[in-house]
C-alpha cells in the first residue's frame, strides 16, 4: 500500500468513526438541539476530509513541499461595485455611498482558501449536502470571488448530493441535471463538484442512521485527489 492509499484508508476510518457514532454523540448531549450536533459534525467531517485531500494532492501525488501550501478561511474584502451607485434612485443615498465608498465593503470567504506560496489559486465550499437552491447562493459566492481575486475555479465538496440528474451516481462522466445546468449557465466560473457518497440524499434516509449508513470509498478519494493535484499542478516545482 502506498502512503497515498494509506492515509486515504486513515480518512476513511474517521468518516467511519465520526457518522457510525454521531447519533449516540448527540442523544448524550443534553445542551444542544439534536439536529444542530449532526449538521455541525458532518459539516466539520467534510471540511477535514476536502483539508488533507488537497494535502494529499500537493505532498504525496505531486511531491511538493509541505511547507509551500496553507489552507485557511480568512475573509477576502470586496469592494463595492461603482456601477451601482450610478443606478441608486435616492439622491441623497447616491451621494452618500458616493462620497463614503472606501467604507463600502463585504468580507467574503469560502470553507477553504487553498494559499501557495502565500497566494491565493483555490477556494473550497464544504457542504453535507447540496441542492439547487443552495447552489444559488454558492454561485453568487464564486461571481464574487473571480471578481475580487481573479480564481475562475470553484470547488463543491459534498457528502452527498441533492441536485438532481446523475451527481449522486459517481459515474467516470457525469451529466449533471437539468437545474444545475440552468444556474452553472448563468454564472461565469469553472465549478466542479465533488461528490463523495453514492445515492440521492434523501431526508429520511440520514446517513448516521445504522440502516442508511453510506460507505466512503478508495475509488471516489482517489479521483477527489487527482482532481485536485490537476488543478495544482500548474504551481508545482
Amino acid at each position: 500500500m502506498n502512503t497515498v492509499e494509506t492515509k486515504l484508508n486513515a480518512l476513511i476510518a474517521a468518516y467511519n468513526k465520526l457518522v457510525k457514532g454521531i447519533d449516540d454523540a448527540a442523544a448524550m448531549d443534553q445542551e444542544r438541539a439534536y439536529g444542530g450536533i449532526i449538521r455541525a459534525g458532518k459539516g466539520k467531517l467534510v471540511e477535514n476530509l476536502a483539508h488533507h485531500l488537497v494535502q494529499i494532492a500537493w505532498v504525496d501525488v505531486l511531491n511538493q513541499n509541505h511547507s509551500r501550501i496553507e489552507i485557511n478561511k480568512k475573509k477576502i474584502p470586496i469592494g463595492i461595485n461603482e456601477d451601482y451607485i450610478a443606478r441608486i434612485s435616492d439622491p441623497e443615498v447616491r451621494a452618500h455611498v458616493a462620497s463614503h465608498i472606501d467604507k463600502f465593503f463585504y468580507r467574503l470567504s469560502t470553507d477553504l482558501h487553498v494559499y501557495i506560496d502565500q497566494n491565493f489559486v483555490l477556494p473550497i465550499e464544504c457542504k453535507a449536502y447540496t441542492e439547487n437552491a443552495m447552489l444559488k447562493r454558492i454561485l453568487f459566492d464564486a461571481a464574487l470571488m473571480k471578481k475580487a481575486v481573479g480564481i475562475n475555479t470553484y470547488y463543491l465538496v459534498q457528502l452527498e448530493s441533492q441536485l438532481g440528474g446523475d451527481y449522486s451516481e459517481l459515474k467516470d462522466i457525469t451529466y449533471g441535471s437539468p437545474a444545475t445546468h440552468v444556474l452553472l449557465s448563468h454564472v461565469d466560473v469553472d465549478l466542479k463538484i465533488i461528490t463523495l457518497l453514492k445515492g440521492e440524499r434523501k431526508v429520511d434516509r440520514p446517513i448516521h442512521k445504522p440502516e442508511f449508513f453510506k460507505e466512503l470509498k478508495m475509488s471516489e478519494l482517489i479521483k477527489a485527489v487527482n482532481l485536485f493535484a490537476n488543478d495544482l499542478k500548474k504551481y508545482a516545482r
